[in-house]
């Protein structure tokens, strides 16, 4: 079920350019259904599954399998370690959150200097990165250095839990949406021959997407992503972008991408003849592998379908449940459109 695999991805570490364990899942999960998989330069997981017809277009599907986290730059004389984003985080949300690091994913919390000690302007202002730490219990830099090294990633350790109407909280929702999605069509028939193109490292500049596009050299690719939603109580109307349980985000234009009008019209039209819920995003911002991917080699027609996810980018993201179904359901009715193209 879709769940049950968004549940099993988002639990995975897979902070950009470490993306081993998702990418081993989705290897080992999608094995019965694939026709070839491979795994390129760069990282990217490209699965190719034949169809009922080969298709007069050849179709692209891609989500990215990286999420954001740290990385250790320094570890102090007393055992701490500084580090630096991977991807765009917002720092307000680091303080005391729990974090796994390295490879031996060993446990740690990010800290910063005791509120009772602060200065009235620091009280009112936004720390500066360089003021957190993660504290992971060493008393000395060399205890520390036992267990860690700079260079070593650190990803959020949070728990995933479905609450509410129908929502689901989770790190990585953005993008282990659009793989678990992706994962789902590869285990039905096809309506055609497809590539599904799980990426690396689109969190820190859709690196990984030019080089897939680059070698698949589709005719038309479809990303699935997840979209901040940005709908909370202080915002103007116009400024909340999108709405979790408000259905599928099919967007016309965002910060990296105009999509092609033609797919953007047959996403809306499918969606509306198959009584989809669907929105639109009401403010344009964000980007996505689809502007790497248009604008491979000679050109690519993109499209894209979104998750609206609270908190993007944060240890607790939030995504409605019924919107990532029926992003399977607008995904699989766009591949049956597509594969009776002319």
């Amino acid at each position: 079920m879709l769940t049950e695999t968004l549940k099993e991805l988002c639990a995975l570490p897979g902070v950009s350019s470490c993306e081993d364990a998702v990418r081993d899942y989705i290897r080992a999960i999608t094995a019965p259904y694939a026709d070839r998989s491979y795994t390129d330069t760069l990282g990217n997981l490209i699965i190719e599954k034949k169809g009922i017809c080969p298709g007069t277009k050849k179709v692209m599907l891609a989500a990215h399998m990286d999420e954001v986290g740290l990385m250790v730059h320094t570890i102090t004389e007393d055992g701490y370690l500084k580090f630096r984003p991977v991807g765009g985080i917002d720092r307000r949300v680091l303080l005391g959150k729990p974090v796994l690091v390295g490879k031996q994913k060993l446990p740690g919390v990010i800290g910063l200097k005791a509120y009772h000690l602060t200065s009235g302007e620091e009280a009112r202002s936004i720390p500066k990165l360089t003021e957190f730490y993660i504290d992971i219990g060493a008393d000395s830099r060399e205890e520390a250095l036992r267990h860690v090294s700079p260079g070593d990633i650190v990803c959020f350790d949070t728990d995933i839990l479905e609450f509410g109407h129908g929502f689901l909280k989770a790190k990585a929702i953005d993008d282990r949406i659009g793989c678990a999605v992706m994962v789902e069509l590869l285990k039905e028939p096809l309506p055609m021959d497809c590539t599904f193109v799980f990426t690396v490292q689109e969190e820190v500049g859709t690196r990984g997407a030019f080089g897939a596009a680059f070698s698949v050299t589709p005719d038309i690719a479809l990303i699935l992503e997840g979209t901040t939603a940005a709908d909370l109580p202080e915002m103007e109307s116009h400024q909340k972008v999108c709405l979790p349980g408000k259905g599928p985000v099919v967007p016309y234009m965002d910060g990296g991408t105009v999509y092609d009008r033609e797919l953007f019209e047959l996403l809306r039209t499918l969606a509306e003849r198959g009584h989809i819920p669907w929105q639109t995003k009401e403010f344009l911002s964000g980007g996505t592998d689809a502007s790497a991917i248009q604008r491979t080699k000679e050109g690519v027609r993109v499209a894209a379908i979104s998750a609206a996810v609270r908190y993007l980018h944060t240890p607790s993201s939030v995504a409605s449940l019924e919107d990532c179904q029926n992003i399977l359901i607008l995904a699989r009715r766009f591949l049956q459109a597509v594969a009776t193209m002319e």
